[in-house]
């Protein structure tokens, strides 16, 4: 019965151990799969593809290749070639035996066809392997494998009914209208559910590792909390903050959707995002937070906050002498391009390959790459997002031109997944209804609810600043003149459109001012950050040339910014770099908004620049509140000329009611840039 090899290995005394069998690892990955896809109720559908992924092993032309490549059997005869024997085809081939071409069987033959190259695009890909001249050949394959007796137990397993019902019109067994943008994303999370079983159950036989271990919401809510009540102070600002967290806390307990953390900069988003976060999963049963960043400089002072309950690296030592921590290291995983994987446990290490892990610190590329990927370790994470917490900080960083399809996974999300998704940012952009005009336009997402009630009134409470825009918006100066006011402070912070502006303007300014910008790499920014953050606490003179990496996220505090002109959003960003700690009462911090020698590139920056030149000439400008932004972004989108710059809807969407996807091909096309 277990003559049949899925895997083989030495012992490091080159001995042989006994083998992983091809009955064990089907019936264990079954098992692991049907347990994930239980999470979105298609249990029968995660079995069904664990159960049928390795029939190909079957075929003795592969079990001779494993024998005679592996050197475990070097007697067993195969043809001499570098090519392995495809058995993930056989697979696939078999629900068109049993289903005919039915939309299940195409399904199928997506997920257990692509369970180790990727998911496939099915025109010129998977039909030709399973419906043209190779078909009959792999027709003849399932035959010898239905004759194996081994086999049996599998073939003979339950069909599941039907594609789950919300996708398919029973009446019709066509797809439902409605669903044609979500199908593709279920074909996703089964085949997440698959690939990661296959790779835990061969890891497990291979050199099982030490996964898990971490605590539970209940836990790290208490730590939270303890937290948060030692930080306490009675400063009016922190009155406030402590005003928001208590909002955050009492709206997590409603039903799960789209949420909306609008809170000026300097308002606490970050701790007060993470209160409701967890207080959302303990009271719904969720079973992970994921934060996700839209910059790389940025993510690792987040992750600091949330394992050491600061980002300032001589707190953090101080902490670690003494074993103070907010969540600790070894609650918060990262996965971001920056990281050091020799400075993550093992464990971290592990839990980035699938986010098994409570908490999740990542970037807005990892998570939508992910998301429209086709690559088997980057979908393997996908099933666990399923009955989450998606945290999108500075969620006005999503690039418009890819905000279609974005905005659609996460509809698909919190529809079909059991998804939460908390929109945080001080300049909450427009997208609820229509977004932009004819022909471009597409319905947004439905409703948001807001965490903070009257958020408008925050703007008030929060000023801390004066922007100064100038009187002339098409009047420019040069370098020279920027450079000369600068150097009239101590201490400011000038934030330029470009990398290049960024190193002219540096060129002409005294020695020991800090340039900032994307030419560095991401642990020599880190430290400079550091660096600025101890010189303006110690009162110390610093002036610092930087691109808009400054702007999403990053603590720092100036008394007078400088910004060239840019979309409102961003001129908002660099404001919440000054006098962010409100530390010039009864002062306040000033923001100088000035138009550079030229223009923003062509783009999306020079449209943003536009649309901030429009929206502040045509309004009565006092304050940017968030009914200003909302103005702002409308404005903005109405000029753009595409929201879906990947054809998402030609790829996935449009044939979809035929189940024909193309899913290699858009995961080609969809390129977020790793911001800064």
């Amino acid at each position: 019965m277990k003559e049949f090899i899925a895997h083989v290995k030495q012992e490091e005394n080159g001995s042989w151990a006994e083998p992983h069998f091809l009955v064990d690892h089907l019936n264990d990955t079954a098992n692991k799969a049907g347990t994930f896809a239980s999470e979105f109720g298609n249990k029968d559908w995660g079995e069904l593809v664990g159960f049928w992924h390795d029939l190909g092993k079957f075929l003795p032309a592969w079990q001779k290749y494993l024998c005679r490549k592996s050197g475990f059997d070097p007697e067993a005869h195969i043809e001499e070639s570098n090519n392995r024997p495809n058995h993930s085809t056989a697979g696939a081939v078999l629900p068109f035996v049993k289903f005919n071409d039915s939309p299940a069987a195409k399904l199928l033959a997506y997920v257990i066809g692509g369970h180790h190259a990727g998911l496939p695009d099915w025109y010129a890909h998977l039909d030709t392997r399973l419906l043209g001249e190779d078909s009959k050949l792999n027709t003849v394959d399932i035959e010898i494998i239905k004759n194996i007796p081994e086999t049996k137990q599998f073939l003979e397993k339950p069909i599941p009914k039907t594609i789950p019902s919300v996708f398919i019109n029973k009446d019709s067994n066509k797809i439902n209208e409605s669903s044609n943008e979500q199908l593709h994303l279920w074909v996703r999370m089964l085949f997440s559910c698959l690939v990661d079983a296959d790779f835990l159950d061969t890891e497990k036989y291979m050199d099982e590792k030490g996964r898990g271990g971490y605590r539970s919401f209940s836990e790290l809510k208490e730590l939270f909390d303890n937290y948060m009540t030692e930080k306490k102070s009675d400063s009016e600002l922190n009155k406030k903050r402590n005003e928001i967290l208590e909002q955050c806390r009492n709206k997590a307990s409603l039903p799960p959707g789209f949420f909306s953390l609008n809170v000026p900069t300097g308002g606490g988003k970050t701790l007060s995002s993470m209160a409701f976060a967890l207080n959302h999963a303990l009271k719904h049963d969720k079973k992970r937070i994921i934060m996700a960043i839209p910059y790389t400089s940025i993510i690792e002072q987040t992750a600091k906050v949330f394992k050491y309950g600061t980002d300032n690296n001589d707190e953090i030592e101080q902490r670690k002498k003494i074993g103070k921590y907010l969540f600790g290291e070894n609650q918060v995983v990262e996965h971001h391009s920056n990281l050091d994987p020799e400075n993550e446990s093992s464990k971290n290490r592990l839990a980035a390959e699938n986010w098994d892990a409570p908490i999740i610190v990542t970037t807005n590329v990892q998570l939508f790459e992910s998301l429209f990927a086709n690559r088997t370790s980057a979908c393997r994470k996908l099933h666990n997002i399923t009955n989450s917490i998606i945290i999108l900080d500075e969620a006005q960083m999503l690039p418009p031109e890819y905000l279609k399809p974005i905005l659609s996974v996460l509809k698909g999300l919190v529809d079909y997944f059991g998804v939460t998704v908390v929109m945080m940012t001080a300049t909450q952009p427009a997208l609820i209804g229509k977004i932009g005009i004819e022909p471009n336009s597409f319905e947004g997402l439905t409703n948001i609810t807001n965490i903070i009630d009257d958020p408008d009134s925050l703007t008030k409470v929060f000023k801390r600043v004066d922007i100064k825009f100038p009187d002339d918006l098409n009047k420019r100066k040069n370098w020279e003149e920027i450079a000369e006011e600068l150097k009239t402070f101590d201490q400011v912070l000038c934030v330029v459109n470009t990398k290049n502006d960024c190193r002219q303007l540096h060129s002409l300014m005294p020695e020991g001012t800090v340039h900032l910008s994307a030419f560095m790499c991401g642990e020599e920014r880190s430290e400079i950050i550091s660096e600025i953050k101890t010189k303006l606490k110690n009162r110390e003179p610093i002036k610092v040339i930087s691109t808009q990496l400054v702007e999403a996220g990053v603590d720092i505090d100036f008394p007078v910014v400088y910004r060239a002109l840019a979309g409102l959003d961003s001129i908002a960003q660099a404001a919440g770099r000054c006098n962010r700690e409100n530390n010039l009462f009864p002062n306040i911090g000033n923001v100088v908004v000035f138009n550079p020698p030229k223009q923003a590139p062509p783009g999306l920056l020079r449209k943003g620049e536009d649309a901030c030149k429009a929206i502040i000439r045509n309004q009565s400008y006092q304050e940017l509140t968030p009914r200003l932004y909302t103005d702002y972004f409308k404005y903005l989108y109405t000029n753009l000329n595409t929201f879906d710059e990947p054809e998402f809807y030609n790829h996935l969407v449009k044939d979809a009611s035929d189940f024909t996807f193309q899913f290699r091909t858009f995961a080609q096309k969809f390129n977020l840039i790793d911001s800064m």
